[in-house]
């Protein structure tokens, strides 16, 4: 009852004193929310346990080397760790993520009534195949920012840091992959509307 009064950015500053409990109790204030939004995106348990085990470790790195400096944003930075490694594992895995339009605002969804009848709803399901059909067929960079902007919701500051590469080429990027998908669309003859 009593951690509960604690505040993260003060357990944060006894952590890095040599107060391993605040470690401790860092993860166990947080673990159901981050675990949680890691199964969401990969819904595999190993896999998720894994992750929010990489998640952790890379906290205690980073909070062990000094590099913290969100200060009072302790879980919205533990958040956009856990969300990195998760696109690095689809990465490595090389396969796009199950995107579902549960509450998630999703740019790419022509119809957005939640009250759709049987056959729009097999129009939708088709209309986001074929987005992600056509998101396949860009190059990996241009296809790494559009998902990363896109479905990722990170800024183009976010991108350029995440991929080593500088705001403007992450804009390019992005840039490239809207003209490609234009012109995949146009070869396919592929519809995306109802």
């Amino acid at each position: 009852m009593q951690h509960e009064l604690i505040t993260d950015a003060t357990l944060v500053s006894n952590y890095i004193k040599g107060d391993e409990r605040a470690i401790e109790i860092l993860i166990t204030r947080h673990k159901q929310r981050v675990y949680s939004f890691i199964y969401s995106k990969v819904f595999d348990r190993d896999v998720a346990e894994d992750i929010f085990q990489d998640t952790f470790i890379k906290v205690i790195r980073t909070l062990k080397h000094g590099k913290y400096n969100e200060e009072g944003k302790f879980l919205p930075w533990v958040m956009r760790i856990s969300h990195n490694l998760v696109i690095d594992y689809f990465r490595k895995n090389n396969r796009m993520p199950k995107f579902s339009n549960t509450g998630d605002f999703n740019i790419f969804s022509v119809l957005s009534d939640s009250s759709l009848d049987a056959e729009k709803s097999i129009i939708k399901s088709q209309v986001e195949k074929d987005v992600r059909r056509v998101i396949e067929e860009l190059p990996e960079d241009q296809k790494e920012v559009l998902v990363m902007r896109v479905y990722n919701e990170m800024s183009f500051k976010e991108i350029s840091e995440k991929t080593g590469v500088s705001i403007n080429t992450a804009l390019g990027r992005m840039r490239y992959a809207l003209i490609n998908m234009r012109k995949i669309i146009d070869k396919h003859n592929i519809v995306l509307t109802n």
